[in-house]
């Protein structure tokens, strides 16, 4: 029972010293995939774009983290993707559930957009990392002229999708649906106070 426990408890400290490493090669990624947009390389970024073939530019994106091959180059894809044609290169914040969250019109975003809901919906009942579904809000996001989500944050989070324990799609369907920030009655007094000013 002892040895079980401190089996779990190296097993722990394995995860717990393995994680800032794994973070710091997703930021690897990203600073990579950033300068590509700051330093015109549009070829490579059309590389990374067509996600069946396997171009010097895929190949390059892994080697950040050849464990978690794979994910890099997912990633790699979707922030082509996104900056097709872009001058300026997006950092991004927040989760994909959160970034979900910003896609809509200015008659809803989120939870109140009816295709960001199933959109959602679809990605979080995924049992793999739904490529075909990240596209698809990547292109929304970028239609709705929103920031995408942190990419680094993105390559942890599909690195980490089958991980119970991370529950990386719960967090997600949490993001999306978390209430607006609410206002306060003091800002709400200020906003009406302004409003009467103007009209006298």
């Amino acid at each position: 029972m002892i040895a079980d426990a401190l089996g779990t408890e190296n097993r722990n400290a394995v995860a717990d010293s393995t994680e800032p490493r794994e973070s710091a090669r997703s930021e690897q990624l990203s600073q990579w995939l950033l300068g590509l947009v700051n330093s015109r390389n549009y070829g490579k970024l059309a590389e990374l774009r067509r996600p069946s073939i396997s171009h010097n530019a895929h190949i390059e994106a892994g080697w950040f983290d050849p464990e978690r091959r794979q994910v890099f180059e997912q990633v790699a894809f979707l922030f082509a993707v996104y900056h097709r044609g872009a001058v300026q290169p997006s950092r991004g914040y927040g989760s994909l559930g959160a970034a979900a969250r910003r896609i809509g019109t200015s008659l809803g975003r989120g939870p109140d957009d009816a295709g960001a809901s199933r959109l959602m919906d679809r990605i979080v009942a995924s049992r793999r990392p739904p490529l075909r579904h990240l596209q698809h809000t990547i292109t929304r996001l970028r239609s709705c002229d929103q920031q995408p989500p942190s990419w680094s944050r993105l390559a942890d989070d599909l690195a980490h999708w089958t991980d119970r324990q991370a529950r990386i799609r719960y967090h997600w369907a949490v993001d999306f649906h978390a209430p607006p920030p609410r206002t306060t009655a003091r800002n709400y007094n200020a906003t009406t106070t302004t409003t009467k000013d103007t009209l006298t």
